[in-house]
């Protein structure tokens, strides 16, 4: 059976208004993501969108675009809505690929797919990669994750988890990163079962995910498994900002 990669792409960022248009070697930002997402094996790549400015600029490079309510919270909310109307089965797989990764590789679109496809007991699979540096273990911007022997997700966080009782003695920080543990940061690519999209959008925020701020913790908080799987390949940074959009041109551009 096959999947759907849907694209969220908001018009009103907070950061980069306007950023699924910003061009990259002369192309829409939004673009590059859905061409990536057609380099997969995904069966059908939408756009889902709220601005009918994006909507025009994907019906342009030739992508099926749907259109989506302006008051969705989350963009969890905005593929439930895209599932709901297009009359999608619970068991259905969509993938979810951000509108703001532009050099999203098509390998790991596919490994989350298949890796939902293989643990039934899972609702979401995602993926991370290894913390080697303290400054990433320290930022609370970068999300980390713990997991169990099968790869099932125990907790998301900000914090640096687990927490290395013996090198953090007393609260100090190390001058360098600990050696002997396995910290995972997580990547922001979801694989999701149709019916969690369902549901989450039923469910109230949990008090650990308004806590920090992530909403995977919503699934976990209400029972949902989550699978975590070392990415096939090393996904490069998504664009939050102009400077973020700046730097992958010059990257792009190989200066």
């Amino acid at each position: 059976m096959g999947f759907t990669v849907i694209i969220p792409a908001r018009y009103a960022s907070t950061r980069f208004p306007g950023k699924p248009l910003a061009l990259l070697q002369g192309k829409p930002m939004v673009q590059h993501v859905y061409e990536r997402a057609c380099e997969s094996e995904a069966e059908r790549v939408l756009v889902a969108t709220d601005d009918q400015r994006i909507a025009d600029a994907a019906a342009g490079f030739g992508a099926e675009v749907c259109m989506t309510s302006p008051d969705h919270p989350s963009g969890t909310d905005r593929l439930q809505q895209v599932v709901s109307d297009l009359g999608y089965y619970a068991d259905d797989i969509v993938v979810n690929v951000q509108g703001d990764e532009p050099l999203v590789p098509a390998r790991i679109i596919n490994q989350v797919a298949h890796n939902l496809r293989a643990e039934p007991e899972a609702s979401i699979a995602t993926l991370s990669e290894p913390i080697e540096d303290l400054e990433s273990l320290l930022n609370p911007n970068v999300v980390k994750v713990v997991t169990d022997t099968r790869g099932m997700a125990l907790y998301f966080s900000r914090a640096p988890i687990p927490w290395p009782r013996n090198s953090f003695a007393a609260g100090d920080t190390p001058a360098e990163m600990p050696q002997g543990y396995n910290w995972q940061r997580h990547i922001g690519i979801y694989a999701y079962r149709v019916k969690l999209l369902n549901d989450f959008v039923k469910w109230p925020a949990a008090p650990i995910e308004e806590t920090e701020c992530l909403e995977q913790l919503r699934a976990m908080w209400n029972g949902a498994r989550i699978h975590v799987a070392a990415a096939d390949e090393q996904p490069p940074a998504g664009v939050d900002t102009p400077e973020d959009l700046e730097r992958l041109k010059r990257l792009l551009e190989g200066s």
